[in-house]
């Protein structure tokens, strides 16, 4: 795996990474609310998400990037320097500081372009580590970089890799069940609520709710999958 390669159109991939020397990036429940609302925010248009985890120190995301012809196009201020702070956060620069231009921007004039898969992910991990800094009264970089990013490509993998990512907060140590850990998809994908997961996808690959349920029952070894992570 190359860990800086660019995020590409229609591929699914097992995203995750964790606070820098391990270092808590949630400390309390509207930690998590903000960081899935910026995940919303910048995540959801560019992106399928079939699964997720947060943890008090790291997180994991099964999502599939969309097909180029249906990224957003996104709206740019029209000023330089705002354009510059919107556009340009370099993926391996996660403490917050804005470097690069944007190519087709000029002063007092910026077109709308679409958006990159890999700089939304460095959007959402910048936003959130200034979010976290000015909370908690803290500098620099918050999350380990680049963050990483494994392709899922086979239906077996993908199955072991939602259940892999549902019990992780059990095999942490922080809840005895996966039905007793809010911060992850599960729930999402069991309940018949309205959610943003790609819940029918996800079911599809189990045949139905009640083979997805009894697939997550299942004692599983799970080492490949653990083999292949940089934790």
């Amino acid at each position: 795996m190359n860990a800086i390669e660019k995020l590409e159109y229609g591929r699914t991939y097992h995203i995750y990474n964790r606070g820098i020397n391990s270092t808590n990036l949630f400390l309390c429940q509207r930690n998590y609310e903000h960081f899935l609302e910026l995940y919303a925010k910048y995540i959801h248009p560019i992106a399928d998400t079939y699964a997720w985890v947060l943890l008090k120190n790291h997180f994991h995301l099964l999502v599939r990037i969309k097909e180029e012809e249906d990224m957003p196009y996104l709206s740019l201020p029209t000023d330089l320097s705002d354009c510059v702070a919107a556009d340009s956060v370099n993926e391996n620069n996660m403490n917050g500081t804005l470097t690069g231009s944007i190519e087709r921007c000029q002063v007092g004039s910026c077109q709308a372009k679409k958006a990159n898969p890999t700089r939304q992910f460095s959007h959402l991990f910048n936003g959130y580590a200034r979010y976290f800094n000015l909370k908690t009264n803290r500098h620099g970089a918050l999350f380990e970089r680049p963050f990483k990013r494994i392709k899922v490509d086979n239906e077996k993998y993908f199955c072991r890799l939602v259940n892999y990512i549902h019990y992780n907060p059990v095999k942490h140590g922080l809840a005895d069940h996966i039905l007793h850990w809010g911060w992850s998809s599960y729930l999402s994908i069991i309940s018949v609520k309205p959610t943003r997961v790609s819940r029918e996808m996800v079911l599809g690959y189990f045949d139905n709710r009640a083979n997805f349920i009894a697939y997550h029952q299942q004692q599983s070894d799970l080492r490949d999958i653990e083999n292949l992570l940089l934790e």
